[in-house]
């Protein structure tokens, strides 16, 4: 499955340096529907096709993969709070700490995503001002820049 960034990439930009995750924690099946989810209704297909070939790679470099790596671990944050076995899920609970509150994840996974958005708003402007360097993005089909939600308020433009 061929996705902008690399599993790898997602953990260098979307977690701390003191925090480990086990192998395959990250998988491109969720970067891949990250990028289906937020990315491509900002880029347009036809764009999204020609970075995935490796066109354009400072667009991706500069501008989306920060917010794709953030959507990414905001989409699997749930999944990597709990532990599945024989029994079921349960809440992970390593030696010497507590694991996080409902309240404390919940407000994590929105930190998350408040931070990849504002990122990805600054890629809409960015792809905005500089539309003749990427011809096959298309302004009007930029979800972005048709609508917008902010504090829980949606705003058409």
């Amino acid at each position: 499955m061929k996705t902008l960034i690399s599993p790898t990439r997602v953990l260098t930009l979307a977690f701390g340096d003191g925090e480990q995750l086990p192998a395959g924690s990250v998988t491109a099946a969720d970067i891949a529907a990250a990028e289906e989810r937020y990315l491509v209704p900002v880029v347009g297909r036809a764009l999204h096709e020609r970075l995935l070939a490796g066109l354009y790679p400072e667009l991706t470099a500069d501008y989306l993969a920060a917010p794709l790596a953030l959507f990414t671990r905001a989409a699997i944050q749930p999944r990597l709070d709990l532990r599945t076995g024989r029994c079921g899920s349960t809440v992970a609970a390593p030696d010497g700490s507590e694991p996080a509150d409902t309240p404390t994840r919940r407000r994590l996974v929105q930190s998350l995503r408040s931070e990849a958005r504002t990122l990805l708003r600054r890629a809409s402007r960015h792809l905005r001002t500089e539309n003749r360097r990427y011809p096959e993005y298309v302004a009007t089909d930029d979800i972005i820049s048709r609508c917008t939600t902010d504090g829980g308020l949606v705003q058409t433009l």
